[in-house]
């Protein structure tokens, strides 16, 4: 169970390196820096994970490493950096990856960097992505509630709380996610603008 865990960590890191670099070639210390950005708070990437995805990348033909040797930077005596930039194969097996959603784009570990790069991808994609990850976490809280409810009376209260809490987490993903689908299906982009609220008006003054 571990392994697979950790080669969908795997894949998700290789798609999300794909698509930075899609945009512009990066050394090392950039492309760290956007991934940390672009994984959130509770993943910091270490340069241990990060180079060893750099190689596989490269030995599969999707990146390039430019020589630091053969730049003006290291022409002058400094030492150059690595630019890591995409292959002609590595954007077409991007692109393979964001226009074939299935069970893989949608699990816990995937589906963020999926979600990232959705403004390069189909109406069709985005809103059958965001509906399986809808029913896996439909299929979580279904299975969650029943445990809680059989285990309820041999939990004790700070148990109870933590479960509470996940629960509403959940549900509060369940209805982003209606959100987001109802926007897809009416041609909307996500997180326009709201109504805005009227301003109270104060009674008129009858000068008494």
């Amino acid at each position: 169970m571990k392994g697979v865990v950790v080669a969908k960590r795997g894949a998700a890191l290789e798609l999300a390196v794909l698509g930075l670099l899609h945009d512009t070639p990066m050394h090392g210390y950039e492309l760290r820096k956007e991934l940390n950005a672009l994984l959130g708070w509770s993943r910091v990437l270490s340069y241990g994970t990060l180079y060893p995805c750099l190689k596989a990348l490269g030995k599969k033909g999707y990146i390039v490493a430019d020589d630091p040797a053969e730049t003006a930077v290291a022409a002058r005596g400094r030492r150059g950096k690595i630019v890591y930039r995409l292959t002609a194969e590595g954007k077409e097996h991007f692109a393979d990856q964001l226009s074939a959603p299935g069970p893989s784009s949608w699990e816990d570990e995937t589906f963020g960097i999926h979600f990232a790069f959705f403004s390069r991808t189909d109406a069709r994609t985005r809103v059958r992505i965001l509906e399986g990850r809808r029913s896996r976490l439909e299929e979580r809280l279904e299975r969650v509630r029943s445990t809680a409810q059989r285990r309820r009376e041999r939990l004790d209260a700070y148990t109870l709380e933590l479960q509470r809490h996940g629960l509403e987490s959940v549900e509060r993903e369940v209805r982003w996610l209606t959100g987001l689908i109802d926007a897809e299906r009416s041609g909307e982009q996500p997180g326009g603008p709201q109504p805005q609220e009227q301003p109270k008006t104060s009674p008129p003054d009858n000068g008494g």
